[in-house]
């Protein structure tokens, strides 16, 4: 039997969890085997067990790819807009699309892990991985007056109602009337 080189194993490795990274947000974690996982990138089980100790472990370092992508496309979204407010508003543009509904294998990790990181019996890695996420993209969202997390809560929020409401004229609904609300001109607060 032919041994992999340190070069291919490092590879195998980085498919592996780019493969599990997609595959976790459009079929869940318990959605989709580490033998599904490993065909889907053309190897064996046994060379899953070579690179991870265990799924756990699989889907922490998925989770934290999922967030690093979440981080680039943040990133090209404030080198496109010029501002960040501007960003910040052409995100929730994109987020609240039927494109990004249709599309949660390469969607945003804090909708695509959500039920899954909260059905882990125990807090430990997957779970300090997903808020580290969620807390970055609450601190892109935020504005000088306002935190962010109300904002991704929302998003996600609407989002995981839209994608469990898909093909009904409800999910459009969704989609549209949070966009609406977060978008709409805000009052100041009487009580500043």
């Amino acid at each position: 039997m032919s041994r992999v080189s340190q070069a291919q194993a490092i590879e195998n490795r980085r498919r592996a969890v780019a493969a599990a990274s997609q595959l976790f947000r459009e079929r869940g974690v318990n959605g989709i085997s580490v033998a599904d996982l490993m065909k889907s990138i053309g190897l064996t089980t046994g060379g899953f067990y070579k690179q991870f100790p265990s799924k756990e472990a699989l889907v922490a370092e998925a989770a934290q790819a999922a967030f690093g992508d979440l981080d680039l496309l943040l990133t090209s979204f404030d080198a496109t807009h010029g501002d960040h407010d501007t960003a910040r508003g052409a995100l929730v543009d994109f987020y609240l699309t039927a494109e990004h509904r249709d599309q949660p294998g390469t969607g945003c990790p804090t909708a695509g892990f959500a039920g899954d990181v909260a059905r882990e019996p125990t807090p430990g890695e997957v779970r300090e991985t997903y808020a580290a996420g969620v807390e970055a993209f609450a601190a892109w969202m935020s504005t000088d007056t306002e935190d962010g997390l109300p904002m991704v809560a929302t998003l996600v929020g609407a989002i995981l109602l839209a994608r469990a409401t898909a093909g009904t004229e409800l999910s459009e609904k969704i989609l549209e009337s949070t966009h609406k609300v977060m978008t709409a001109p805000h009052e100041p607060d009487p009580e500043s």
